[in-house]
C-alpha cells in the first residue's frame, strides 16, 4: 500500500489528501503543526478578515457551499466550511494535529519525516501543502516600542479606545483599518506605497438565495461560471491585454477621485496597476478620511517605547504597533529542511530562486509533489482552482508510482520549464517594481504568467516522458 503524507491541512493539503482518497488511496497522513484545519484562514483572525475573492469560486468544484452569508465571506465562514469539508470527505482520522514537520530526507527508497517532537515516520510519497503565506514577515526597523506588537496573521489585541499603528497598505490593512477606524481612539496608518484599489461590490445572500443554492445546485454553478467570466476581464488586464488593463484603470482611478477627495494624491501609485497586488475595497478611501484616521506617507526613521519617529521628523505616539507587512513568500517550505538524492538539499537547489515543473515536481527529488508551489500563485482569481488542478495531477503521478516504482521529474525538463516562466515573467507587469512576488534577485517565483485556463490545461494529465525511474 503507497503510503502519503500531506504537509498542512489548508486548502490544498485537503484538496490533494481527499482526491487521493477518492482515487482509492486508503494510506493518506495529514501532518499539522497547529490544532485544527484551515491554514491562513485559521491563522488570520484579524478584524475585517475576509476573502477578496467572491464566494462562488472561493470553495472546491466537487464541494460548492450554498451558505455563504454574502459575496466576499468573512474568515470564520471560510474556516468552518473547510472544517466541514474534512468532515465530508472523512478525513479526520487522516489528521495528525501539532505534528510540525522539521526535516524531510529521501533514503533511497522512502522519504523520513522528522517530527518536531523528535519522532519520525515513512511515507513513499511526500505532498507538501504548506502554501505561500504561512509565514509572517516583520521588517526590521531600528529602535524599539514598549507597547503591544502583533502582526496580521498573529491577532492577539483589543484595540477599542486604543492609539493604534498600523505599518503596511496591503491587503490585509485594507481590511482591517475600516474594521478597527471606530472602535480604536486614533489609527495612523504608514504608507511605503499606495495600493491599486477596484470596487468591492459585496452583497448579503439572504435565506431565498441560500434556500435556492441547496435546493437547486445547477444555480450555484451558474454563479460560478459567472464569477469565472469575471475573472477573465481581470486576468487579461493583469497579462497585459492593453483593452482590459485600460478598462480596469479606468475604474480604479474613478475610485480613487470619488472616494479619496483630498487624499487623492496621496492615495494614487506610482507604479504600474498590477505590479502589486490590486486590492478589493469600497471603504478604503472613505477611512482615510476620518478624523480618528491620519496617512503617513513619509518613512518610518525609528521606534521609540511610546510610538513612532518618521523621516521628516514627525512623532506619532502609539499603544498598540500593527505590522500588516506580509509573508515570506518566495521562502518555499521554509523552515523545513529537505535533503533529496545524494544529500542534495532544497534550499541550495533553490538558492537563487525556487523553481519546480509545472510548480509541482522538482529535479533529484523523488516521490516529492508540492501543492501551490512556484509560479502557481494568480494574480486575479480563486487560488483554489490552481490548487485542484494541481491535486488532480498529483493523483495522476502517484498512480504511476504506485504502478511502476518512484520515480523524479528530467531535470531538463523542468529547465526548460522553468525557462519558459522567467522567460515570460520577464515582461510581465510583476517584474517593474519591488512586490512579494520577487526574490531579491528580481526573479518572480511566485506567480503563474497566463491565464488559470492555460495551467488547468497544462497539468491536466501527467506524461509519463517528464519523468524517470528514482
Amino acid at each position: 500500500m503507497t503510503r502519503i503524507a500531506v504537509i498542512g491541512a489548508g486548502f490544498g493539503g485537503i484538496a490533494a489528501a481527499h482526491l487521493l482518497r477518492e482515487a482509492g488511496f486508503a494510506d493518506v497522513t495529514i501532518y499539522e503543526r497547529a490544532d485544527d484545519v484551515g491554514g491562513v484562514w485559521r491563522d488570520n483572525t484579524y478584524p475585517g478578515c475576509a476573502c477578496d475573492i467572491p464566494a462562488p469560486l472561493y470553495s472546491f468544484s466537487f464541494a460548492l457551499n450554498p451558505d455563504w452569508s454574502q459575496r466576499f465571506p468573512p474568515q470564520d465562514e471560510i474556516l468552518a466550511y473547510l472544517q466541514r469539508c474534512v468532515d465530508t470527505f472523512g478525513l479526520r482520522p487522516s489528521l495528525r494535529f501539532g505534528a510540525a514537520v522539521e526535516a524531510a530526507a529521501w533514503t533511497g527508497t522512502a522519504w523520513r519525516l522528522t517530527l518536531a517532537d523528535g519522532s519520525t515516520v515513512e511515507c513513499d510519497v511526500l505532498i507538501p501543502a504548506t502554501g505561500q503565506l504561512s509565514r509572517p514577515v516583520v521588517p526590521p526597523i531600528p529602535g524599539e516600542f514598549a507597547g503591544h506588537t502583533t502582526h496580521t496573521a498573529a491577532w492577539d489585541v483589543d484595540v477599542t479606545g486604543k492609539r493604534v499603528g498600523v505599518i503596511g497598505t496591503g491587503a490585509s490593512a485594507i481590511q482591517l483599518v475600516p474594521a478597527i477606524a471606530d472602535v480604536a481612539a486614533h489609527v495612523t496608518v504608514f504608507q511605503r506605497s499606495a495600493p491599486w484599489t477596484l470596487p468591492k461590490p459585496n452583497r448579503r445572500y439572504g435565506r431565498i438565495r441560500r434556500a435556492l443554492n441547496r435546493s437547486f445546485p445547477p444555480f450555484m454553478r451558474a454563479a460560478r461560471a459567472g464569477t469565472w467570466l469575471l475573472t477573465v476581464v481581470t486576468g487579461r488586464a493583469v497579462t497585459g491585454r492593453p483593452i482590459a488593463r485600460r478598462l480596469v484603470r479606468v475604474v480604479s482611478d474613478g475610485q480613487r477621485l470619488i472616494q479619496a477627495r483630498r487624499l487623492r494624491s496621496r492615495v494614487t501609485p506610482d507604479y504600474a496597476m498590477g505590479c502589486k497586488r490590486v486590492l478589493f475595497t469600497s471603504d478604503w478611501y472613505r477611512t482615510l478620511r476620518k478624523s480618528t484616521v491620519d496617512l503617513v506617507t513619509a518613512d518610518i526613521a525609528c521606534l521609540t517605547p511610546s510610538g513612532v519617529h518618521t523621516t521628516d521628523g514627525a512623532f506619532f505616539p502609539c499603544d498598540v504597533l500593527v505590522y500588516a507587512t506580509g509573508f515570506a513568500a518566495t521562502e518555499f517550505l521554509m523552515p523545513m529542511s529537505v535533503t533529496g538524492c545524494e544529500g542534495r538539499r532544497l534550499a541550495d537547489e533553490w538558492r537563487d530562486g525556487a523553481y519546480a515543473h509545472l510548480g509541482i515536481a522538482v529535479p533529484g527529488f523523488p516521490n516529492l509533489f508540492l501543492m501551490y508551489g512556484p509560479n502557481t500563485n494568480t494574480g486575479n482569481t480563486s487560488v483554489v482552482y490552481f490548487l485542484e488542478a494541481q491535486a488532480r495531477y498529483i493523483v495522476q503521478a502517484v498512480q504511476a508510482i504506485t504502478a511502476t516504482g518512484p520515480m523524479r521529474v528530467r531535470a531538463e525538463v523542468a529547465d526548460a520549464f522553468d525557462a519558459e516562466m522567467q522567460r515570460r515573467l520577464a515582461t510581465s507587469v510583476w517584474a517593474g517594481c519591488h512586490n512579494w512576488y520577487r526574490t531579491e534577485s528580481g526573479r518572480v517565483v511566485t506567480n503563474w504568467p497566463g491565464m488559470a485556463s492555460e495551467y488547468a490545461a497544462r497539468t491536466a494529465r501527467l506524461s509519463p516522458a517528464d519523468y524517470e525511474p528514482a
